[in-house]
């Protein structure tokens, strides 16, 4: 089972030294990646639990964020490539980059110099955003309706600007005559693809198939959510004439990760489910029931407050240290 990091630079308050720190020990512990996470506002009516959806359009939570508006949060983007420069090892990525606030040609010409800067470690995970409230602060209010559409347009002309020379494109949300980019990236025929926020198992599926993406993220699953989505989207895979499985993907899912001295009530909640959140003993327990349904990277998620870093650093160190042997040894 690989490990990642998913940094907490969406807080009300962090340092770029706490991250640094969590950083430069997720590679000394031999870590798979570090991600950061994409979130460009906070809205004023989140602190008063007034916001369009609730938190990621998911059942069950508030129609708030877990950050006030106010709070210093710092933005994923531009740490992927501060993340190039002080690490070797980790691979690098943001969970996930919202396709929707950004030109598709400037952000694979970007990402291709970014791959460059990190020596070919960029993963690239793209997927729609659910923040009415967020697509108005990136002027992108038009996309909203149609943010899925966007996603598929951004890969293919990531993936054509990557592949080709010179690339051109006429689509809805782009149009342009044949033009060099730049760089290639340096992995070929281009950085691994993940994706997230697809409901639909057919959808996914017909994703995957299309464009070769190689991983997909959740948040918050159980185990045996992880087991649904694979057999879901297997079934799937199998209904198309593709020779891709499931069993191609890198699995992961963002899971809140704190390691306590006394055990946790882990009844199921749904998305707010203490999944990794217990005991020693819980966590290892959890953890052999993900890679037995087939989770491959747990994104380790420190909560968004409560928890200092100075706690999850030691976290990470009991999980490699002790609990990963354990599971390995099952």
């Amino acid at each position: 089972m690989k490990l990642a990091l998913y940094l907490p630079n969406f807080r009300d308050k962090v340092t770029v030294r706490e991250l640094e720190d969590l950083t430069a020990l997720a590679e000394d512990l031999d870590f798979d990646s570090v991600w950061t996470l994409d979130r460009i506002i906070v809205p004023e009516t989140s602190d008063t639990q007034e916001m369009q959806y609730s938190f990621g359009m998911i059942e069950g939570f508030p129609k708030g964020l877990p950050v006030s508006s106010r709070g210093e949060f710092l933005q994923g983007m531009p740490l992927i490539p501060w993340l190039a420069a002080k690490t070797s090892k980790v691979r690098i990525g943001m969970s996930v980059i919202d396709t929707p606030y950004r030109a598709p040609g400037v952000l694979a010409a970007e990402l291709a110099t970014i791959d460059h800067l990190s020596g070919g470690r960029l993963n690239v995970a793209v997927g729609s955003g659910w923040m009415p409230e967020e697509f108005a602060a990136a002027s992108a209010s038009h996309l909203f309706p149609k943010r899925h559409k966007h996603v598929r347009e951004t890969l293919e002309i990531m993936q054509g600007i990557w592949t080709n020379d010179v690339f051109e494109y006429h689509g809805e949300f782009a149009d342009f005559q044949r033009s060099g980019f730049g760089a290639k990236p340096v992995q070929k025929p281009h950085p691994p693809i993940f994706f997230s926020g697809l409901k639909d198992a057919k959808r996914s599926a017909a994703r995957i198939a299309k464009y070769g993406l190689s991983g997909w993220i959740g948040i918050q699953d159980s185990p045996e959510d992880i087991r649904r989505w694979r057999t879901e989207i297997q079934r799937e895979l199998e209904a198309l004439d593709t020779p891709r499985s499931v069993d191609d993907l890198e699995i992961s899912s963002m899971i809140w990760f704190v390691v306590t001295d006394q055990e946790m009530d882990q009844s199921p909640l749904g998305k707010g489910t203490n999944l990794l959140v217990g005991s020693q003993a819980q966590i290892t327990d959890q953890l052999k029931r993900y890679r037995e349904a087939g989770l491959t990277m747990p994104f380790l998620w420190p909560p968004f407050q409560d928890v200092p870093v100075a706690k999850t650093l030691d976290d990470m160190k009991r999980l490699k240290e002790e609990i990963l042997p354990k599971i390995e040894a099952m």
